[in-house]
């Protein structure tokens, strides 16, 4: 990896040990290893590390990661909940290490695998502008598999507080993306290439990196006399016979079992094969053993068995079983000597095997002459799973479905039948790829994307919110600030004509309130803000004019501005303008509601909602991800259809809008704003308050007037947002109870302005 890092970069790792050290000598090697390596060990203790590593880690997540269920005593572990403790404690600890190991905020840090999901979250916890990136190794499984994991919902919001986040192929990203979608309700964009999560005003870049292996290592280990003489020996042992190689750990999603039975199937058809073919198969130590890793290496064993015992005989085994830990200089020597190299797991990460054989087979000028063969006329064949990351990149390999025998015995035939021409033409093909493709270019290419998604950073305020896994960055605007009510109140009292703009839903009217009927408790302060004649106060909502109408009846001098603005009243006793006038044309109301009518009944839980201005399609109780592929594929359909027609397609919140042009609510704001200054009363103070994407119309539409005006006429200006989030607006409030406080306290002060 480190080839990868620029010369400038100084490097230094964080990670365990393999063995226990005593507390005594704990720091001396810490000492040691980071002089000598750049090196800071985190010391867990034993039963820590059992429970993490060797608990969570091994008998939970990466099963499931695997697609493997817990549906029995015989098929993995039910959740435990002391476990996912010691997977807490443990990214504890490293996150104290990685704080220790940083000198500046200008530092990088790069996390690996599924052991340390938290750790990007307890990171963001102390250092709010880390540049963090996140590396997944292994599959990520799809949504159905991951949401019954019972803290899914905490291993998410983790990732999701660093800035990049990486997987071996678009597949596994696919499915995290579709599990950010399900579960947390989050969207994601592609956009000039780049595929990017918004999360709490921060944008999390998705990078799709397919790791490489370290060639010059290879090449200098294909150069040591001991792996040339180790290919002499194999050369001499095989001699005149077609050598399959496979080299897997000892593990139940390897698919071992399966060749070797596929390897039996293929010699039951094809009798002429029987003492010309020998599959090699060398298996890797288990990193952790268990029921599961004993049971796959016995029902291994039994095969072997009964492949050498059926097909074999004296000076001849079919099938050379390797149960042991074999030096990589021999693993190098097998692959230089292999004819096809297999690797049929039924799921994996990236599995490099495939990789490291292709650079092998290229060899060197020794290792050729050797082999007795012309560099130029190097060869090599690839049978590999449908199931592992490097598949996709190997495009002259034979691709299999492991669970089917038949299928993969074809395979295991066809590469014995394959001409020399082919097979130097797939080599010569997979060797480009896999030269150029090495794990240097993949730490520059994460990098690069790591600096490019943190560019910025430093130019935002954050805001640190929730507590334990809940913590969250929200990243805002330096000038974004909570809104003072005294500061407020003080420029109420100090002007003399006001313009006060509010939505309704989510902002005087709780956004989950069953009963959307206004409260005798906000009829009575928007009366009372309603009677003093400086001000003008506009109700500024989505909904239809009948209902708002209705239920404000009672503030006489309160101003409404429905559907977002298509129709505005000044007073209970003014007429309904339309803007734009009466007379637009709605010849495009038809067509669009037969098209959404479609994909209603196409989408179970969506509904359309008929307007006087506008046709909604509601997918609120529709199934989220499913319901927002249905509305961009509806909004590009109706957008192509509508191209000619004076309407507009908007997206919202589980919605699909069709409008005129024209209509929104920052026009209707102009609108009233510029009729109060033709009537000779320009505002001294605007207040707006919103909460949601339709809002921020209003508040950039005031910001756009206010910075035409010149310094001593310009109004002051208070627009406010419901909640920290990102926004056009310059100050947030932080719910809906407090918007009523804020709208008390000004009767309240207006009150003591009359009072004698």
């Amino acid at each position: 990896m480190k080839d990868g890092f620029s010369p400038e970069f100084e490097v230094v790792y964080v990670g365990s040990l393999k063995v226990d050290i005593d507390v005594e000598e704990q720091e001396e090697v810490s000492q040691e290893l980071l002089e000598e390596f750049k090196c800071i060990p985190t010391f867990l203790a034993p039963h820590l590390q059992r429970s993490f590593y060797h608990g969570f880690c091994k008998r939970q997540l990466w099963p499931l990661f695997h697609y493997m269920l817990p549906i029995s005593a015989e098929r993995g572990e039910l959740f435990d909940k002391s476990l996912f403790g010691a997977y807490i404690s443990a990214n504890r600890i490293f996150a104290d290490k990685a704080v220790e190991a940083m000198n500046s905020d200008e530092d990088y840090i790069w996390i690996h695998d599924y052991h340390l999901m938290l750790l990007p979250i307890l990171l963001r916890k102390r250092l709010s502008q880390v540049k963090l990136g996140f590396f997944l190794h292994s599959p990520f499984p799809s949504s159905e598999i991951y949401k019954t994991l019972p803290v899914r919902d905490q291993l998410l919001k983790g990732l999701l507080n660093a800035d990049v986040i990486g997987f071996q192929t678009f597949d596994y990203a696919r499915h995290f993306l579709s599990c950010c979608s399900r579960l947390l309700g989050l969207d994601y964009k592609f956009k000039h290439g780049y595929i990017g999560i918004e999360y709490f005003g921060r944008v999390v870049s998705i990078k799709i990196a397919p790791v490489g292996v370290h060639v010059g290592r290879l090449e200098k280990l294909l150069k040591c006399p001991t792996t040339i003489a180790k290919v002499q020996e194999i050369k001499q042992k095989f001699k005149g016979k077609t050598l399959f190689l496979g080299i897997d750990d000892m593990d139940i999603f390897k698919g071992m079992s399966l060749k070797l039975l596929a390897f039996e199937v293929m010699l039951q058809r094809n009798e002429n094969l029987r003492g010309k073919m020998v599959l090699v198969q060398i298996a890797n130590p288990p990193r952790t053993m268990g029921k599961n890793v004993m049971e796959t290496r016995n029902e291994v064993i039994s095969i072997v068995e009964r492949i050498n015992s059926v097909y074999g005989r004296p000076g001849y085994e079919p099938v050379v079983f390797m149960d042991y830990s074999i030096p990589y200089h021999v693993k190098i020597a097998y692959y230089v000597m292999a004819d096809c190299c297999i690797v049929n797991a039924v799921r994996d990460g990236m599995n490099l095997v495939p990789y490291e054989y292709v650079v092998c087979r290229q060899g060197t000028e020794e290792i050729d002459r050797h082999r007795g063969i012309n560099m130029v006329r190097c060869t090599s064949t690839l049978i590999v799973s449908e199931f592992i990351g490097c598949s996709p990149s190997l495009s002259g390999a034979i691709k299999v479905n492991p669970w089917s025998l038949q299928d993969v015995a074809d395979a295991l035939s066809h590469a014995c039948e394959l001409s020399e021409n082919e097979r130097q033409l797939h080599h010569e093909k997979h060797y480009r790829y896999v030269s150029s493709h090495h794990v240097a270019y993949w730490v520059r290419s994460f990098l690069q994307e790591l600096e490019r998604a943190c560019q910025g950073n430093c130019n935002q305020k954050y805001y640190r919110l929730g507590i334990g896994l809940n913590f969250r960055v929200v990243s805002l605007s330096p000038d974004f600030r909570k809104l003072s009510v005294g500061e407020l109140v003080s420029s109420y009292k100090r002007t003399n004509r006001r313009a006060i703009f509010l939505d309704y839903d989510g902002t005087i009217m709780p956004a989950g309130s069953a009963c959307k009927i206004p409260s005798r408790r906000l009829i009575s302060i928007l009366s009372d803000l309603c009677t003093d004649p400086q001000n003008t106060v506009f109700i500024v909502s989505g909904r239809e004019r009948t209902a708002l109408g209705e239920w404000f009846c009672s503030c006489t001098n309160l101003g409404i501005a429905a559907e977002h603005g298509y129709f505005i009243r000044w007073n209970i006793d003014s007429d309904w303008e339309s803007s734009p006038p009466f007379g637009v044309s709605f010849e495009w109301r038809n067509t669009v509601e037969r098209v959404m009518k479609s994909y209603t009944e196409a989408t179970d839980g969506s509904f359309i909602e008929s307007k006087e201005s506008a046709l909604v399609w509601n997918y609120q109780d529709a199934d989220f991800e499913f319901g927002s592929c249905q509305a961009k594929e509806l909004s590009s359909h109706l957008e192509s259809l509508l191209a000619k027609n004076p309407a507009v397609v908007r997206r919202g919140h589980c919605i699909v809008e069709v409008k005129p042009q024209g209509v929104g609510k920052g026009r209707a704001v102009d609108k009233i704003l510029g009729q109060l200054v033709a009537n000779g009363k320009p505002p001294e103070l605007i207040i707006c308050v919103g909460d949601d994407r339709s809002d921020e119309d209003m508040f950039q539409s005031i910001n756009d007037a206010t910075k035409k005006e010149s310094s001593t006429s310009a109004p002051e200006v208070f627009a406010c947002t419901v909640g920290q989030k990102p926004s056009s607006a310059k100050y947030y409030i932080d719910e809906t109870s407090d918007v009523l406080l804020l709208l008390k306290a000004l009767v309240q002060s207006q009150n003591k302005i009359v009072s004698p």
